[in-house]
């Protein structure tokens, strides 16, 4: 069980004086002044990203402007050997940006300028400071799109979404980051200037774009990534449908894919993550349902018409209570508002949330959503759900108090409960926020020793040294044996006949 992290150090005794001193005095060759922070109310922003239960300060941050200084800095981070993480905008939600004390943030934030849109090709290529939205905004000249869309969309970066793979609510029917990322330009920790994909159909050598991507940071700092955009569909409508009862509504689900229909985003979220949401953004939900599920459909007007009437035909045969249509464009971006205010809407109701990330297969919604009503009165706190229905992705928010230390250790139990019940229903303990340091204990239960083992040959692959956001996403055999679980796959399952993820 971890316990939250603060920013320990305020003041650095000799040994990280020293090894500031060092730092500072190898990077005052690559970086003007304006690009190195190193004093404490400089540095302290650093300390956390999007989970900030978890806190440290590192001994200073970088912000290069040209490749040629992020290279320069891994070199010199290399041999005097002080470990980096590398930073986006920070809205990660795993920790995979936390600071290391005795080390360097390496932040990209400068590098946002979009290079080229090009609209025959149908591709963007971008820094990794660029945000996911301006991409978009930038392509909307050409009819054009880039699919992925998180919910912090209008700030996370695309470097930072190529390190989490991250997904959003249309990713049902566009794919997650990996399906709409064509090449990555990165720089390993030795200086190595690399390239994954291709502009072509296909790249020479092993296919290691998939590899590179979701990989937290921990293989190489990227530079430059191309992504794939797409036509803007011509209409696009949203039903929102009410149950009665949440394992009805995740019942719902299965049944509108089982029905061969693969709508452009398909989400759901509980009663109480309507009434806050609704108290937010006003996005007219029923407050009475137990649970609502946003279905969008997207394409031509037939075609639109047509889904939607299918679509319609199924919520009403699984228990819908309630079907409501968007009739125009602003009442479409009004519903998907409030499934995109969740989050901060949660802040409304308590002083802190811990925002889970397990996916499960779609039949074992309903059935999940029933466990966590358990653990709500075993934990004795209070659990809102947001998820990403069409492909499993549970986003629960467990809600608690983060200056009561009790509260905190309970909160973090109820969540590692949580993964854990989405590995025995046959699923994964994430599905796009990452490992960060908040799942690395629940990769001891998902994964065996030889697999972990496997995990981290990879990465020696790319950081021999172990430089690169080292003690993240990968759980050492040491750190398994305190955590105490072992991983539950395989025969030990209570089903080991579902397929897994």
């Amino acid at each position: 069980m971890n316990a939250p992290i603060s920013a320990p150090n305020v003041v650095l005794d000799a040994a990280q004086e020293e090894r500031q001193r060092q730092l500072l005095m190898a990077l005052d060759q690559v970086l003007p002044p304006h690009c190195l922070l190193h004093r404490r109310e400089d540095t302290t922003p650093y300390e956390c990203d999007g989970l900030a239960a978890y806190r440290r300060v590192p001994l200073a941050v970088a912000l290069p402007e040209t490749e040629s200084q992020v290279q320069r800095i891994l070199q010199a981070c290399h041999q005097l050997g002080v470990p980096i993480v590398p930073r986006g905008a920070g809205t990660g939600l795993s920790g995979g940006a936390l600071p290391i004390t005795d080390g360097l943030v390496l932040s990209l934030a400068k590098f946002k300028k979009i290079v080229e849109i090009d609209p025959y090709a149908r591709t963007a290529t971008v820094q990794p400071g660029v945000r996911n939205l301006a991409i978009s905004e930038a392509a909307a000249t050409y009819g054009l799109y880039y699919a992925p869309d998180p919910s912090s969309q209008i700030a996370c970066t695309i470097g930072g979404n190529v390190a989490e793979n991250s997904g959003g609510v249309h990713c049902l029917k566009y794919g997650l980051t990996v399906h709409n990322v064509l090449r990555v330009r990165a720089i390993t920790m030795a200086g190595e200037v690399i390239e994954f994909g291709s502009l072509a159909p296909d790249a020479p050598g092993l296919d290691l774009l998939s590899v590179f991507i979701g990989s937290e940071g921990m293989f190489g700092v990227v530079t430059e990534v191309t992504v794939k955009l797409v036509p803007k569909p011509q209409s696009a409508q949203v039903v929102m449908a009410s149950f009665d009862d949440v394992e009805t509504g995740g019942n719902a689900v299965a049944a509108i894919i089982a029905a061969g229909i693969i709508p452009a985003g398909l989400e759901m979220m509980d009663k109480p993550a309507t009434q806050a949401v609704e108290e937010f953004v006003h996005a007219g939900y029923d407050l009475d349902a137990a649970a609502i599920l946003l279905c969008e459909s997207d394409g031509t007007l037939e075609e639109v018409a047509e889904e939607i009437m299918r679509v319609t035909h199924v919520l009403k045969a699984s228990g819908a209570t309630h079907i409501r249509i968007s009739r125009s464009e602003e009442e479409r971006l009004r519903f998907w508002s409030g499934r995109k205010n969740a989050f901060p809407a949660a802040g409304r109701l308590s002083p802190d949330y811990y925002c889970m990330d397990g996916t499960i297969p779609r039949r074992a919604i309903g059935t999940l959503l029933k466990r966590i009503e358990g653990m709500e009165l075993q934990y004795r706190l209070r659990c809102i759900n947001v998820f990403h229905a069409g492909d499993g992705n549970m986003h629960p928010l467990i809600l608690f108090n983060g200056n009561d230390l009790d509260e905190w250790h309970r909160a973090e139990a109820f969540g590692a409960d949580i993964l854990e019940a989405c590995v025995e229903l046959g699923g994964t303990i994430t599905g796009e926020h990452g490992v960060g340091v908040e799942k690395i204990n629940s990769m001891c239960v998902q994964f065996s020793p030889e697999e972990r083992d496997a995990f981290f040959a990879v990465k020696r692959a790319f950081d021999p040294v172990g430089l690169l956001n080292p003690d993240k996403g990968i759980p050492t055999r040491a750190r398994c044996a305190e955590y105490g679980k072992l991983h539950v796959r395989g025969g030990l399952l209570p089903h080991p006949d579902l397929p897994r993820f």
